[in-house]
């Protein structure tokens, strides 16, 4: 990634404060308990220590410090039982969701030989869980509940906060990053209109403009022949190039790419949606010819690029790319009816982190539907199981994320240079299409290898919005 996506994750535990005067040594295992357990909580995150709350007042202190640095999510782990007004104090003045880690230090009671402070401190899951969720509940907070055991180690336990970290990491980067639009969105699709405002205020994005004229001149200054030559060696080894590849084939091209990877990092962006409707003369053909390549090796980054100015597909394309390392563009392609198979796919910039194989660069005399022609960039997306995540919104301007698995498998494809998959879902392509196409998203939506429903539940209830579960 070009930019920071290191997500503040606040961490604290909560533990009944009658309880320790009472059984002295609860202290000691307390403490011990909490430093094993913030050593789960991976590296990727940042953690905002809480600590052990016993009381109204330092719960509160623990609200103070988890707002003072705008905490992403908190995740508070269960030590004993504790009354609601251990937590409640510091997360009410939060909108993030509250993950209770409820977990039980043994796997099972020694029952004979098990004594109050044994029960209290080693074996006492599930009792307060069920009164903090009512308690959250009726303060209107999100959450989330993981039961589990530390005796042995649980996989499961572990999986599900790593991946609470991964969504938190979108909230992140979502308020730290900017949105490039480089122009304006293609003329007459409507269902990718946004306003901008209402982007800002519900998904925390800024969006920053920025004229074709601008760009046109953006690679002026780069002078560095090795940086060239060395970004045109890159492009080079991510694209087989139709007729052959020379490092003075690409220099343009890299002179480019070395300058958006700059503007990118000045201008904080992590998003980009472009479409470029005018003359295809002069620098503007030039830059338009060669912005396919260019914008991949952004996305190969980190960088969501979406084409014909889709802001809300970039936003997905970013989702995917940050909890799942890639983020292809799609859009509903065709249908083949004799195999069931829906194809689907797009021309434009695409992740070389979904391709199993090296992609191709061709040139083609015209983009269609679009101005201009020049390089066009297929990628082979690995055959097993994808995902796909769309964007929409409602008539009140809500979000909705739509999203699906299916699996790509084996057979022909398109072969006139744009990406497409061949994916089988289990509700058959027919139903698919009617289901994908009911829940009214924007036609365009990201797609990523694997199975990631369950990371992209937690990033919408990070973010407060509804899921259109289509088919998994």
């Amino acid at each position: 990634m070009l930019v920071e996506t290191k997500a503040r994750v606040g961490v604290f535990a909560i533990a009944l404060g009658a309880y320790l005067p009472q059984f002295p040594t609860l202290v000691p295992e307390f403490e011990q308990q909490y430093a094993d357990f913030k050593k789960t909580i991976p590296d990727t995150v940042e953690i905002v220590d809480g600590g052990i709350v016993t009381t109204k007042e330092l719960s509160m202190a623990a609200g103070d410090k988890f707002r003072a640095v705008d905490v992403d999510l908190v995740i508070l782990q269960l030590l004993t039982y504790a009354t609601s007004y251990n937590m409640l104090p510091a997360v009410r003045d939060l909108n993030v969701p509250v993950v209770l880690v409820n977990v039980q230090k043994k796997k099972a009671p020694d029952y004979a030989n098990t004594d109050t402070p044994t029960w209290l401190g080693e074996l006492y899951a599930c009792g307060a869980v069920g009164e903090m969720v009512a308690d959250l509940e009726r303060a209107g907070k999100r959450h989330a509940v993981i039961t589990g055991v530390v005796e042995g180690g649980d996989p499961q336990v572990q999986a599900e906060i790593e991946d609470w970290c991964r969504a938190a990491q979108v909230r992140r980067r979502f308020r730290d990053t900017n949105l490039a639009q480089i122009g304006r969105p293609y003329p007459g699709m409507m269902d990718l209109y946004i306003d901008e405002t209402n982007l800002y205020n519900r998904m925390f994005l800024y969006t920053k403009q920025f004229d074709w004229e601008k760009m046109w001149a953006i690679a002026d200054n780069i002078t560095d022949e090795a940086a060239i030559r060395t970004k045109a060696q890159d492009i080079l080894d991510t694209f087989d190039i139709e007729g052959g590849g020379t490092i003075e084939k690409v220099w343009d091209m890299a002179k480019y790419v070395v300058a958006f990877e700059q503007w990118v990092k000045d201008e904080k962006i992590a998003f980009i949606a472009s479409h470029y409707d005018g003359f295809a003369q002069g620098k503007a053909g030039v830059l338009d010819s060669m912005l396919i390549p260019a914008f991949s090796m952004l996305i190969k980054q980190g960088v969501a690029c979406a084409v014909e100015g889709d802001i809300k597909v970039s936003m997905a394309m970013s989702i995917l790319k940050t909890i799942a390392g890639c983020g292809q563009l799609s859009e509903m392609y065709s249908i083949d009816f004799d195999e069931d198979i829906c194809i689907i796919g797009h021309s434009g910039s695409g992740d070389a982190d979904i391709s199993e194989k090296k992609p191709t660069m061709k040139i083609v005399p015209v983009f269609h539907g679009k101005t201009g022609g020049g390089y066009l960039t297929q990628f082979y997306p690995h055959l097993g199981p994808v995902t796909y995540l769309g964007i929409t919104q409602d008539k009140d301007g809500h979000f909705k994320f739509v999203v699906a698995e299916g699996v790509n498998e084996p057979g022909p494809i398109f072969t006139f240079g744009d990406t497409n998959m061949r994916t089988r879902f289990t509700c058959g392509a027919r139903e698919f299409c009617n289901r994908w196409s009911e829940a009214g998203p924007t036609h365009h939506m990201a797609a990523a290898t694997g199975r990631h429903i369950d990371t992209i539940l937690k990033v919408a209830k990070i973010f407060d919005v509804p899921v259109d579960i289509i088919t998994r």
